[in-house]
């Protein structure tokens, strides 16, 4: 055996499968909540008063406490951090750089150099405005209205101004509140943003003084903004650390619980409808409890957990070990259904990890699992699979019975819509009936709540947006597992069906013969198939390419002769049966060259099995005696049919081949073939590896009689029929 044969029917794997799974799930669960039943408002309570075992807060609704939290946070004012230590820098910088300027200034007058601005923070332009004022300044020597000196106080002076406003390091119109909260050491008091300046404002006020100083120069001015900016630096700073924390406290502040229910204080009486403010006191209770266990409490309730969820499982393995083998046996089909649970049960850990208002429990899509489920294997498997996502789904939303009732209709009416498909197309058609079993379930759980007619119409809208959903992803899923796991569905099986396909077409072209003889074949045994509760599509198209392999010799098999040649007549009995034997390992290799599925392969070696080609075995003991022939040189290779489908077509190809070979059937004769051939194929032990029974077997016969008698009955002869069938060209000679 392959690794792979070993990996796909290994039983340690499957239950390595199934704990894995059941393990994902329990894990999903609520963590630490006592797991009561789930309540809604406007419902009533039937049970005994609820009286509280202890001291608890009434949590406020986790939306609404995160909206007054945000809304807090966004009160917090921008805080500001005042460096006053920048206004002594930076005023002793000025005085000192005053003094340094002018003494350059002066060395530049006596000895004129280009480049003297350069060992000055000034730009050329401003150094020579600088210097026309000192050069007259001492020309005349005398103080002008605008000596340099001059020009140095008024720097002074308006920096001056400038900090005792102070300087923001960020533009006004950037702060988004019209205050500000400004720490000053261990103060911090709020201040109007318009009382402070910006870099934009700075200019405004610069050129405000310098209009009002009276000078006139427009260099000059320019050279004194140039030389003021350069020392003005921010003395007011926006700290983002300390708004953040500052919102930090801010949420802090907010209480999470919106009062207090004292121990042994009744939270709901017998028969009281919930209200919104039972129902927080209720889930409240719930958290309340969850917490207060320790770690037994909590290693008891995780055991509760996997005991829960076994239990859900428990019922649905055992369907499929008696009465799905196929399914049991085969690690990959687990694996998959396994993997389709997951995903819905991952959607409704999702959901109920999201703090929305709203019923988005609905957006769970439970329909695409019962959809896929049943088109990958049948509507039972589906149907199951759905009454087991639909309790997970209900557990982890806190035993939400409503939620499972509603999801068990809507994905059984999706698994229903689907049971037999025949195409794509009508997989879309499911958005219906999946509509409808959310609806009548929304509205049946509504009116029992006496929820509002609004309440009523947003969940119907939210399962509408999963009835469209559901077909459409359930459409793009098929493909992609089709080709993952190597599962063959019914949607692959029609499409195979269709004439054009190019392995029919061939074999209609090279082997008219064998494609009627096919073709028949699939009659019969697509109505045998409904008759005995197997797969009537599967046995249809396993009949279209069971005999492709003929292809390649056609002639060689006598339904593609259309002379009186036989061209066995000339060759010896062993040759002929391996002529004929062939046609099964060519039709395997053909059936792979078109890509075939294996359920379709496996069609052609079974419906023979190993039964023996007995026209020349009997023939080969006829010219060299009994004791000279090697039975083995004359029997198929097989295996043998494993399935109802596969049996089905072994006893049809020797049926119709039996009878169509019979020159006057008659409705005995044609019973007597049909019970003989099948008797023969179940003494030889044919049928010891598939799971038809005896009672399949006598109501195939019956199938088998009534068709194949239609297809042999006698005709009325029409006038002149000899005439017709001579060839009146000879005549006329």
């Amino acid at each position: 055996m392959s690794t792979f044969d070993r990996l796909k029917s290994s039983k340690r794997i499957g239950f390595l499968i199934l704990l894995a799974t059941i393990v994902l799930i329990v894990l999903m669960f609520p963590k630490g909540e006592s797991l009561e039943s789930e309540v809604a408002i406007s419902s009533i309570w039937i049970q005994d008063d609820l009286i509280a075992s202890m001291p608890f807060e009434i949590l406020k609704d986790p939306v609404e406490y995160e909206k007054e939290k945000n809304s807090v946070s966004q009160k917090v004012l921008p805080i500001f951090v005042k460096r006053s230590e920048q206004v002594i820098k930076t005023l002793d910088s000025l005085r000192n750089y005053n003094s340094f300027l002018k003494d350059i200034i002066d060395a530049d007058i006596k000895s004129p150099s280009r480049n003297s601005y350069q060992n000055t923070i000034l730009t050329e332009g401003a150094f020579q405005s600088f210097r026309k004022i000192r050069k007259r300044e001492t020309q005349l020597s005398s103080r002008l209205d605008n000596s340099l000196i001059q020009i140095f106080n008024l720097s002074s002076e308006a920096i001056e101004k400038i900090y005792s406003n102070g300087l923001l390091n960020v533009p006004l119109d950037t702060i988004n509140k019209d205050t500000v909260s400004l720490r000053d050491g261990k103060f911090q008091r709020i201040f109007l943003k318009s009382n402070f300046f910006d870099r934009s404002i700075t200019v405004d006020y610069l050129n405000t003084q310098l209009a009002q100083s009276g000078i006139k120069d427009k260099e000059l001015k320019s050279a004194i903004k140039e030389y003021i900016s350069f020392f003005l630096v921010p003395d007011i700073y926006y700290s983002k650390e300390l708004t953040e924390e500052a919102k930090v406290i801010a949420r802090d502040k907010i209480s999470g619980n919106r009062g207090i229910v004292n121990e042994n204080e009744r939270i709901v009486a017998k028969h009281d409808r919930i209200t919104p403010e039972i129902k927080a006191k209720i889930d409240s209770y719930r958290i309340a409890k969850g917490a207060e266990t320790g770690f037994w409490g909590t290693f008891a309730q995780n055991m509760g957990k996997l005991v829960h969820v076994i239990l859900i499982f428990v019922l649905f393995v055992i369907y499929i070990h008696l009465f799905r083998k196929k399914i049991f046996n085969d690690n990959f089909k687990i694996l998959l259904i396994a993997i389709i649970i997951l995903f819905v049960s991952g959607q409704g850990f999702l959901v109920s990890q999201l703090n929305v208002k709203g019923p988005i429990e609905y957006l769970i899509l439970v329909p695409v699992a019962s959809m896929l489920i049943t088109i990958m294997f049948d509507s039972r498997v589906g149907f199951y699979s759905t009454i087991v996502i639909s309790l997970i789904i209900g557990a982890l939303r806190g035993n939400d019975y409503a939620l499972t009732v509603t999801s068990i209709v809507a994905g059984g009416l999706g698994a229903y819509t689907v049971r037999d498909i025949k195409n794509r197309n009508q997989i879309f058609r499911s958005f219906i009936f999946i509509l409808i079993g959310y609806v009548a379930s929304i509205i049946a759980f509504g009116l029992e709540r006496f929820e509002s007619y609004d309440q009523l119409l947003i969940s119907s809208a939210f399962a509408a947006s999963n009835s469209i959903l559901s077909p459409a992803l359930t459409f793009g899923l098929i493909i992609f597992i089709e080709k993952m796991f190597k599962i063959t569905t019914d949607l692959t099986l029609l499409e195979l069906s269709d004439f054009n396909s190019p392995a029919l077409k061939e074999l209609a072209r090279s082997a008219p013969g064998t494609f009627t003889h096919s073709m028949t074949i699939g009659s019969m045994v697509e109505s045998a198939a409904e008759v005995i509760g197997a797969n009537p599509i599967l046995a249809r198209v396993g009949a279209y390419y069971h005999d492709i392999g003929k292809s390649a010799n056609p002639t060689g098999f006598v339904e593609n002769q259309v002379s009186d040649v036989n061209i066995h007549e000339k060759l010896e009995p062993t040759k002929s049966a391996e002529l004929i034997i062939q046609h099964v390992k060519r039709g395997m290799e053909l059936g792979e060259k078109y890509n075939l599925p294996k359920e379709i392969i496996d069609f052609i070696p079974m419906h023979h099995g190993t039964m023996v080609v007995t026209y020349f075995y009997e023939k080969a003991k006829e010219l060299s005696g009994k004791e000279n022939v090697n039975i083995k040189d004359f029997r198929y290779p097989g295996p043998k049919p494993n399935s109802k489908e596969t049996a089905l077509l072994m006893f049809a190809d020797a049926c119709e081949s039996a009878v169509r070979a019979m020159v006057d059937p008659d409705p005995q004769k044609v019973e007597n073939v049909i019970n003989n051939l099948i008797k023969i194929r179940l003494d030889d032990g044919q049928l010891d590896d598939s799971p038809i029974t005896l009672s399949d077997i006598k109501k195939v016969k019956e199938s088998f009689l009534a068709i194949l008698i239609g297809q042999t009955h006698k005709r009325i002869r029409y006038p002149k029929q000899d005439e017709l069938e001579s060839n009146l060209d000879e005549e006329a000679k």
